[in-house]
């Protein structure tokens, strides 16, 4: 079969540079190389989170993390903050790990503001929060600086943040912003294969973690803490990811950061004028769209073009293009396209000329 190329929110589409460090030959994970290959990468990948912190490798999706924070810093009540599919499930997940949890929902395309957090904080009720930042069933946003700040009012809330769809594409300062929790999967920004997570946890964090005495253990934090200053996991990693996230890296630093994350508001201010272009609106609310998908209006709320999202898909891939025809009770209402990884303004042109195309015969 023909590959048909990926514009889906993730797994996005992965290079062959990637797959070839991917399947480089399997060593011990308890060896001299595993060591030297995570020394390597040890550095990059604080660089990338902005942190002095050391930064953990977890095979697993990144609900593997986001299911850890609960059981690690969760001992009085969770706020679970919901602005789309991925953000709901947490407090389901929260629950599920026994925990007192509440949910903070906001309208589906629209972000979650400090005001609100701030309001349920204040009652003291609560020991940590959960944020997606970037939601990618609706294409929205969230401003985590704006939420971040409330840290410093709130010092003793536990402030756990899946940056899963963000990281790699818009700048997270994790040591500045004071979050206590950072995490992000690999198949999605980072256009890695899915299966490896990467994560940060705060000196307080670690500390909370260590008096949990339910936090089980393939995601113990504690555990990550002592093995990652062995330049080591926990638990067998998936080696293959391991090389891929080197080579990715390596690429991040070639490109330079400040480029890679202006490369990705362009790319995303392209698909919205192709939108806007062929009368559509956007889903999510003005000011606080994704920079590394875009959510299209398409009848879930009033305004602009709406078309048939499933010949539209089927139109497209018959080009060699996959897009996404909406999540959740939203699915065929909206539609993604994701301009995250590795896009150029090259490879967009083409998704753009496979999309008018498709138009053309709606």
């Amino acid at each position: 079969m023909a590959h048909v190329k990926l514009h889906i929110p993730g797994p996005v589409e992965v290079s062959e540079k990637t797959f070839r460090a991917f399947c480089s030959p399997m060593i011990g994970h308890r060896g001299q190389g595993f060591k030297d290959l995570y020394t390597k990468i040890q550095p990059q990948l604080q660089s990338l989170f902005h942190t002095r912190q050391l930064v953990y490798l977890g095979t697993s999706s990144a609900w593997g993390v986001m299911e850890g924070s609960i059981r690690n810093l969760v001992a009085k009540k969770v706020l679970n903050c919901m602005c789309g599919a991925f953000s709901d499930k947490w407090l389901e997940v929260s629950k599920r790990c026994g925990k007192a949890a509440e949910g903070l929902q906001v309208d589906w395309g629209s972000p979650v503001r400090a005001e609100l957090i701030d309001a349920k904080l204040a009652t003291g009720e609560f020991d940590a929060l959960t944020l997606i930042h970037n939601e990618t069933s609706t294409g929205v946003m969230s401003p985590l600086a704006e939420i971040a700040a409330l840290k410093k009012k709130y010092p003793d809330v536990m402030f756990i943040v899946d940056a899963v769809s963000s990281l790699s594409a818009i700048d997270i300062d994790f040591d500045a912003l004071g979050i206590d929790v950072l995490l992000a999967g690999t198949q999605k920004a980072f256009a890695m294969p899915p299966g490896l997570v990467v994560f940060a946890c705060s000196p307080a964090a670690r500390a909370k973690a260590s008096e949990s005495p339910d936090r089980g253990y393939y995601f113990d934090f504690v555990e990550f803490e002592k093995n990652a200053k062995e330049a080591m996991t926990p638990s067998t990693p998936s080696i293959g990811h391991v090389y891929a996230l080197a080579s990715k890296l390596d690429d991040f630093f070639a490109e330079g950061l400040d480029a890679r994350f202006a490369r990705h508001a362009k790319l995303a201010q392209m698909t919205r004028d192709w939108a806007a272009g062929h009368g559509f609106t956007l889903f999510p609310e003005a000011g606080f769209e994704s920079v590394t998908l875009t959510c299209v209006n398409n009848g879930a709320k009033p305004g602009g073009r709406v078309v048939d999202v499933a010949k539209l898909q089927k139109l497209v891939k018959d080009q060699g293009f996959l897009i996404d025809g909406g999540y959740g009770k939203i699915k065929g209402k909206t539609f993604r396209l994701s301009n995250m990884g590795d896009e150029t303004e090259a490879t967009m042109a083409q998704l753009y000329t496979a999309l008018d195309n498709a138009m053309k015969q709606l």
